[in-house]
């Protein structure tokens, strides 16, 4: 308990001639030893290191998981060294619903089946998603987080120890100046019989002789005389003594000071490590992303494909029932699908020509003078039959509708091919 005691009572005197050495450095009433330029440079670049990589480290964190509470989950379970729980992508839950929502609607209905496509690849794209996040976290998050935890930590405790050597040092020198100030002094002050005056001469004089002797005053001199000698020596120790606590502090400082700078070399070898994540990184992304524009392809192209076989049908169906015994029922591949077959007595459409049994020919249809329009083609469309045209993206073309047409169907022009289109294909231009 008393060495416990002893050691509390030092370290507090030693705080506090810090905190006083520092406070004075602050106010420009104490000298402070200055760094050298290059691990001055080292500890700029660190901090800047350190900075950096946080902000990174934050907003990396916040793209792969947005949910705030979910970061947080994963935080605690991180300093209580457990294993994070398995989520369900976004995704992957938009097409469990859809999947569910299939169920009861009906799995061979028009709307069901299409659920069942578009829950099917949004659970493949959540997939992605998944593996995605999981790789990130391994090989981006997991090497800054490490950085900010491990090898920071260390820096920033060895620089707190240089800093603390320095105030030391700064303190010992401060103790040698006033111990060299006040040796001078010292040594300045003269002997007690070179300073006393005529009369006190005089008067010791006279009380010699009446007292037999000059004894006494001889005693009292070899006092005086002894008594400058001792504080000349005790100043001139003392001087001794903060000279070696000043080689000692030095000695630690530079030590100290080579220790922190190989540490803060060392943030070379961190850029390379964080360089080569970057690259990994964005080697993951480059994959997920190229999944997830894969699989919307792929999904594209069946509905394209379910589209096509479906609307023709409904429109068939969809038939009014009043003309169904004057009107053609067949449509062949040749035939506009999607416009109703006129009746034989109907009249005739201006700019639509006709076959003799009533069925319309694509290649006959003839621009309308007015309502056609211009249209940006945004996706590659391949025609499943002659009645449809092919399409390239970005291209333009001319667009228009003729009466009875489905509306999810145009009919397009590209100089002298011609050909329905679909409308999602598209975008329409004032």
């Amino acid at each position: 308990m008393d060495f416990n005691l002893k050691k509390l009572t030092s370290d507090a005197g030693v705080f506090f001639t810090r905190a006083v050495q520092f406070t004075e450095e602050k106010l420009g009433s104490a000298e402070k030893t200055e760094l050298d330029t290059h691990l001055e440079n080292l500890i700029a670049r660190a901090d800047c290191t350190k900075n950096w990589t946080e902000k990174i480290f934050r907003q990396t964190e916040v793209l792969l998981q947005p949910n705030p509470s979910a970061r947080i989950e994963e935080f605690f379970y991180e300093k209580l060294d457990k294993k994070i729980p398995s989520r369900t992508t976004n995704g992957e839950l938009l097409g469990q619903y859809m999947l569910d929502a299939a169920k009861d609607f009906g799995p061979g209905t028009p709307y069901g089946s299409t659920l069942i496509t578009v829950g099917e690849y949004q659970i493949r794209l959540g997939g992605a998603e998944r593996e995605f996040l999981q790789t990130s976290a391994i090989n981006f998050l997991t090497p800054l987080r490490n950085f900010l935890e491990g090898d920071w930590r260390t820096i920033s405790k060895e620089r707190r120890l240089l800093e603390n050597r320095r105030l030391d040092l700064d303190i010992c020198k401060a103790r040698v100046k006033k111990a060299k100030q006040a040796e001078a002094k010292a040594a300045a002050e003269p002997d007690f019989q070179e300073t006393r005056p005529r009369n006190y001469v005089l008067s010791a004089s006279a009380s010699a002789q009446s007292s037999g002797g000059w004894d006494s005053w001889d005693l009292e001199d070899s006092k005086e005389s002894a008594y400058v000698m001792d504080q000349r020596k005790l100043w001139s120790e003392e001087v001794d003594k903060a000279e070696q606590e000043l080689r000692v502090a030095q000695t630690e400082f530079d030590r100290q000071a080579e220790v922190t700078r190989l540490l803060l070399e060392g943030i070379s070898s961190t850029h390379v490590n964080h360089l080569r994540c970057l690259h990994e990184f964005v080697e993951a992304q480059a994959t997920y992303y190229a999944q997830c524009h894969q699989y919307m392809q792929e999904l594209q192209k069946e509905l394209s494909s379910a589209n096509s076989n479906t609307y023709p049908n409904s429109f068939a169906s969809n038939a009014n029932p009043s003309t169904s015994a004057t009107c053609p029922s067949p449509v062949s591949s040749a035939t506009l699908p999607g416009v109703s077959p006129p009746c034989l007595a109907s009249t005739s459409t201006p700019g639509i020509a006709r076959e003799p049994s009533g069925q319309l020919k694509i290649q006959d249809v003839q621009q309308p003078s007015t309502g056609h329009r211009k249209a940006k083609v945004l996706y590659d469309y391949d025609a499943h039959d002659t009645s449809e045209l092919s399409l390239l993206a970005d291209e333009l073309i001319t667009v228009y509708t003729v009466p009875g047409m489905d509306p999810d169907w145009l009919v397009g022009e590209r100089g002298n091919q011609k050909g329905k289109v679909p409308v999602t294909y598209l975008e329409l231009l004032s």
